[in-house]
């Protein structure tokens, strides 16, 4: 489904990835891991080319996307759920779900109707008439993913999304995710939270200073206490 290979590029005089290469396969959820300025969120602006320097290549489906404005990145199929969430404030639940929907593609079995969404998201459905500033942080999180389904696309960006979250707003956030995995929509999702990435997950990547430094199933990831510790800085502890 996508495939980044030599990625290199920053800001200014500045290099945040270094050679960064991965690939999600289709129906694949690859999680994207690191600490704090890694790369993370650097490497879903490299695929929408929003970085004002950059080298390597971007695939999608084969497709290179390097040339593309970033509309065109969305319209070829890719979406994204950005970090701090982004809605449309003075728009209500609904208008921020339309305000972006696009009719269904030829090339997925996938379709994303307003009431499927609200079959995703029950809160939203309660909520459709309310204006953005009313929703709460958790509300805002779903109606945010929720908009970027409505774009019908084929492979989902997710960056940090149970950032700043309460613990039963993760878990919904969750259960979105592992819902979206069983659709059968290809995902990298970029997460601090380990235990939310893990559980999503088919493959992770783990970068630091923009370069791939581990990277394996989630399986792996989880029974290896020495690479949690080494690159996520987490440390198991013993009974």
């Amino acid at each position: 489904m996508l495939e980044l290979r030599d990625l290199s590029g920053g800001y200014g005089d500045g290099s945040v990835l270094n050679g960064l290469s991965l690939t999600v396969e289709e129906g694949q959820v690859v999680a994207l891991l690191g600490r704090n300025g890694a790369g993370k969120t650097t490497t879903m602006r490299a695929i929408f080319n929003l970085l004002p320097q950059l080298t390597g290549s971007v695939t999608l489906r084969g497709e290179s996307l390097r040339d593309l404005a970033p509309y065109e990145v969305s319209q070829r199929g890719v979406a994204l759920v950005p970090q701090g969430r982004r809605i449309f404030p003075s728009l209500t639940v609904e208008e921020n779900l339309l305000i972006g929907a696009r009719p269904p593609r030829s090339d997925t079995n996938l379709r994303w109707t307003v009431d499927e969404i609200y079959s995703l998201f029950p809160v939203l459905r309660e909520r459709g008439r309310v204006r953005g500033t009313l929703l709460s942080g958790g509300e805002q999180q779903m109606l945010t993913l929720a908009r970027s389904l409505m774009t019908q696309p084929l492979l989902l960006l997710c960056d940090e999304p149970s950032e700043g979250l309460a613990p039963v707003m993760v878990d919904r956030v969750r259960e979105v995710l592992q819902r979206l995995r069983a659709a059968g929509l290809s995902i990298l999702l970029a997460e601090q939270n380990l235990d939310l990435a893990l559980s999503v997950a088919d493959v992770a990547y783990i970068i630091e200073e923009g370069r791939v430094i581990w990277h394996g199933t989630s399986a792996e990831l989880l029974a290896n206490e020495d690479v949690q510790a080494t690159y996520l800085g987490i440390r198991i502890q013993e009974d």
